[in-house]
């Protein structure tokens, strides 16, 4: 004769009264009967797991995925449970179900990684928006009555809604909204300036410049600035070519050592 699971008026409708199947069943030793009567536990109990599951389905995951997290969970509720505490097997079942989902989205469906604390500000603005757009029309509740209606800061409110941003993300090669031509937020990403190392090295070598004598700044002056040859600096200059390719030499050499020592 297989045993029964019977059902009675209880606070959650779809909650059978398994009371004397869990006592039957710590009882019984590993065995074919143990896991018998074990999965038709575990399948009383199904609808409800799948009713805890159905609280989350706005959230971004398929219903069936929850059902197989909210399945599991009672799967682990069912094996941990020791009726001989005398608890009820509801008290302990709903919370292990719903933690089992709320693992599954922590540890699965965050495309960023969140702390935790950043999570939980999150799904309190998130219900706290939900309760106020039923009684606020028009237009989105405001920081400040999120705040009030969470008895939250206004700072935390704020992290809160940067978070629901972070939930899931778009891939860099995703068309934006109302471009032409297939553009990407690929194409709206800067790079590196190569300009900007031509900055440094020039702030860095400004005072040092400043300090040659005037020639030797005037030659820099007109071959680095000016594009001129080392001819055409000599003959304006009134000295030979070679005897300005050596100041060159010299001043270049002597203004690099001295960026060197600044930066050591």
């Amino acid at each position: 004769m297989s045993p029964r699971v019977s059902a009675k008026h209880h606070p959650h409708d779809d909650a059978p009264d398994t009371a004397e199947a869990f006592r039957r069943l710590a009882a019984l030793p590993p065995g074919p009967q143990h896991d018998t009567l074990r999965d038709r536990i575990i399948e009383a109990w199904l609808p409800m797991a799948d009713r805890l599951a159905g609280r989350f389905r706005s959230r971004g995951e398929s219903f069936d995925d929850l059902r197989q997290v909210a399945a599991l969970g009672l799967v682990k509720a069912v094996d941990r449970y020791d009726p001989e505490r005398g608890n009820a097997f509801e008290s302990y079942a709903v919370p292990t179900i719903t933690g089992e989902i709320k693992r599954h989205f922590r540890d699965h469906m965050w495309t960023l990684h969140v702390p935790r604390r950043v999570q939980d500000l999150r799904n309190r603005v998130r219900f706290a928006s939900q309760d106020l757009s039923q009684t606020i029309s028009g237009r989105r509740p405001t920081v400040a009555e999120i705040a009030a209606h969470a008895s939250m800061s206004e700072e935390d409110v704020l992290v809160g809604l940067e978070a629901l941003e972070s939930f899931t993300a778009l891939s860099l090669d995703a068309e934006l909204p109302g471009s032409e031509d297939g553009y990407s937020l690929s194409d709206a990403l800067g790079s590196a300036d190569p300009a900007l190392d031509t900055v440094v090295d020039r702030e860095a070598v400004k005072p040092r410049l400043a300090a040659l004598p005037e020639r030797e700044r005037a030659i820099l002056y007109m071959r680095f600035f000016g594009d001129m040859t080392q001819s055409r600096i000599a003959e304006q200059l009134g000295i030979s070519q070679m005897h300005v390719s050596r100041l060159i030499s010299r001043c270049c050499g002597r203004v690099r050592e001295q960026v060197m020592s600044d930066g050591a």
